[in-house]
């Protein structure tokens, strides 16, 4: 399959109004951050992922308590503190804390595998990939997103900058937001797609999403979301309350961005479904 049929290819959300992901990840979550794992929350409800399913990099579990309708078999995580927490939230099977380059399971163990918005902050991706794909029965999905080529292009203070000639604060500004973003790489379809035929799969489909308007509204939470950070600081909760009422200013401001088509051909992020060969 050509990298532009590829491309082209949409991703089938039968029914994404079924749930309101929107409204279930901004009430727990600063509202940028709700904004993009509610985008990605609807590709899953038409992928099948057969058990046993692992997840690579769980973290919390939040993000799995919210998508899935099931228990997931395996949550993997090398740190401790976020393990502790997805085990109050009952949404797999076991979790296990080590590192995704070195995995405690045999040979092709897993009818399935997942990463959401985690391999971009990984230095050792290349091994995290092979060990991925050890771990994988041939033919197994591996879906996963990432930031893209046009993550850092896009941003909308860079972009100021660019179009008033101050190139170099437009670069210092990438080089910033890409820090605290804390993420390693950024590459587009055909570098992904040369890794993980390294690795051992080859890419299905994919297809890139979140327009610059609403990379910009990620962007812009950061500083804006600022009362939340102190509300957290102080209770360890993201918000005072979680009644619906509390969220409707914001979600009326957002779900544009919410129920953006899909594919966005400058969009920041990518969602790739790939298959162990």
């Amino acid at each position: 399959m050509t990298q532009s049929s590829i491309a082209n290819q949409k991703p089938k959300i039968e029914n994404p109004k079924s749930k309101d992901f929107l409204f279930l990840h901004t009430r727990d979550l600063p509202y940028f951050r709700a904004l993009l794992r509610a985008v990605e929350s609807r590709f899953y409800q038409d992928l099948e992922l057969p058990s046993p399913t692992l997840d690579v990099g769980c973290g919390d579990g939040h993000f799995a308590q919210l998508t899935f309708d099931r228990r997931l078999e395996v949550g993997l995580d090398p740190w401790t503190g976020p393990l502790h927490e997805a085990g109050t939230r009952g949404v797999y099977e076991v979790l296990t804390e080590a590192d995704g380059a070195n995995m405690p399971y045999p040979n092709a163990y897993f009818g399935s595998a997942l990463s959401n918005s985690v391999l971009e902050h990984i230095p050792h991706l290349d091994a995290v990939l092979v060990e991925t794909a050890r771990v994988l029965k041939p033919g197994a999905p591996f879906v996963f997103c990432v930031p893209n080529h046009n993550f850092l292009p896009n941003l909308s203070v860079a972009r100021f900058f660019d179009a008033i000639g101050l190139k170099p604060l437009a670069r210092a500004y990438r080089a910033f937001f890409n820090k605290i973003s804390r993420h390693v790489t950024c590459e587009d379809a055909p570098a992904w797609t040369t890794r993980l035929e390294k690795a051992g799969f080859r890419v299905e489909k994919y297809w890139h999403y979140f327009s610059p308007a609403a990379l910009a509204t990620l962007e812009w939470g950061h500083y804006f979301g600022l009362p939340s950070l102190i509300i957290h600081f102080f209770t360890r909760k993201w918000h005072l309350t979680h009644a619906r009422w509390n969220f409707a200013p914001i979600m009326a401001l957002i779900r544009k961005h919410y129920e953006e088509p899909v594919p966005q051909e400058k969009g920041a992020y990518t969602f790739y479904v790939a298959r162990r060969m």
